[in-house]
């Protein structure tokens, strides 16, 4: 499964345009998971994806994961999942 995150400090955005194309108001709405919006961080430039604090990248956990969240500190994700009853970690590439 792939999941957007942001990977810088500051938090995670999108520009106005991707927004609109998404059917979203802010950001917080986006579904990290939509496929359009993978499709955008995987194939457009990052100035027509990123918002103004953004750098955001793609993290792949597996699709057996039993769970997954997004863990953030000042705007810095990472993406912790359980697999096989064990804890991960990725940041994303």
């Amino acid at each position: 499964m792939k999941i957007v995150i942001n990977g810088t400090f500051g938090g995670f955005g999108v520009t106005d345009t991707l927004l609109a194309h998404l059917g979203a108001e802010n950001s917080w709405d986006i579904d990290r998971t939509n496929p359009d919006l993978i499709w955008a961080v995987e194939h457009l430039d990052a100035h027509e994806v990123n918002g103004r604090f953004a750098d955001l990248r793609i993290a792949e956990i597996s699709d057996d994961s039993t769970d997954w969240v997004i863990e953030e500190y000042d705007g810095l994700e990472k993406v912790m999942y359980v697999l096989d009853g064990k804890i991960h970690w990725t940041y994303g590439i």
